[in-house]
């Protein structure tokens, strides 16, 4: 018999810290530049291409003594239902006895740990005097992105929110976020706040720009986009996603979480197919950046990217670290299987 904890939403947020989160996500890319993990490939399916999909990642963290799977699932027309639009599970399992340790709530773990791969990516390719954030897409992701961002830039002045289907829906988000940041995560945010509908204009004078929308067009051309800017790309996240101009890979500084699945279905997915660049071009994967194993940015001028597909690997070192919180504190249920 095995004794298995269970934790909603509310006990994680209970013991969950984002800035141990950034400190958590950093290490296992660390792991995984050192060959200390396993990624075992994803399952994707769409229901409703465009509009309802969900995928299958895990992966195996030996340091940690850990493996498991995350099944996640995006739904966007979840809000008009009351419903989130994103939903999922984390399972945690013991790669010393293979007993299942615990079972969480996958859509707060899911977004705060992606947060904390967009902003890591701009702590190491952005340019050290980085002031003005762009976030394309106004949905769930973008608060954590840019909680994330608060943390790890806290000299941000300007942080614009565009949404190119509805500038009602961007507006909505950035009125609520000073007060969902402050009440959810315990983050002020001073920077002046605007929301657009297309992310041209705030393009001409953009540090950094993060992407999470689920687009298959790309939303950003290369002709708008100034000398020196950084992009995370977490939205593309499943083949045939495109969020940038595939031109813009060109000449740019470009590292990944996992190349093998970046390869597949991120960002470079397109560009590579396309011939616009190779995969020799790819200068390495994040993990190795943060090791000094590769050099990031090597001019203020230069296009930096950063494509995130998002790795099991993650959710559940996460996971694990509110496992562990939750049992110290006695949250959550414990139930016998």
């Amino acid at each position: 018999m095995a004794m298995i904890r269970i934790l909603g939403k509310k006990e994680i947020a209970q013991v969950t810290d984002l800035k141990k989160v950034i400190t958590c996500v950093e290490d296992v890319y660390c792991q995984k530049a050192k060959g200390e993990t396993v990624v075992w490939p994803t399952t994707f399916y769409e229901f409703d291409p465009g509009h309802a999909d969900m995928d299958i990642k895990s992966g195996y963290l030996k340091a940690s003594g850990i493996f498991g799977h995350k099944t996640v699932s995006w739904f966007g027309a979840n809000g008009e239902k009351g419903l989130p639009e994103l939903a999922g599970a984390i399972m945690v399992f013991s790669a010393r006895t293979g007993m299942p340790l615990g079972l969480l709530d996958g859509a707060y773990i899911t977004g705060i740990r992606t947060g904390a791969a967009g902003a890591i990516g701009a702590r190491y390719l952005a340019r050290r005097d980085s002031e003005h954030l762009l976030v394309v897409g106004s949905g769930n992701q973008a608060f954590y992105q840019i909680a994330a961002m608060l943390t790890v830039f806290p000299q941000l002045k300007r942080i614009t929110v565009a949404n190119p289907l509805s500038l009602q829906y961007a507006q909505r988000f950035v009125d609520a976020l000073p007060g969902r940041l402050q009440q959810e995560l315990g983050i002020g945010c001073t920077a002046a706040l605007s929301a657009v509908q297309s992310p041209q204009a705030p393009l001409a004078d953009s540090d950094i720009v993060i992407t999470v929308t689920p687009s298959k067009t790309p939303l950003i051309q290369k002709e708008w986009v100034r000398p020196g800017t950084h992009f995370s790309c977490i939205g593309a996240d499943a083949e045939g996603k495109e969020e940038l101009d595939p031109r813009l890979m060109a000449g740019a500084r470009i590292f990944v979480d996992d190349k093998v699945h970046c390869v597949a279905a991120g960002e470079v997915e397109l560009p590579i197919k396309a011939g616009v660049i190779s995969e020799a071009e790819i200068l390495g994967e994040i993990g190795q950046l943060i090791l000094g194993q590769k050099q990031g940015r090597t001019a203020d001028s230069e296009i930096t990217i950063y494509d995130a597909t998002g790795m099991a690997l993650l959710d559940l070192a996460a996971a694990k670290a509110a496992l562990d919180a939750a049992e110290e504190r006695q949250l959550g249920q414990t139930v016998e299987l």
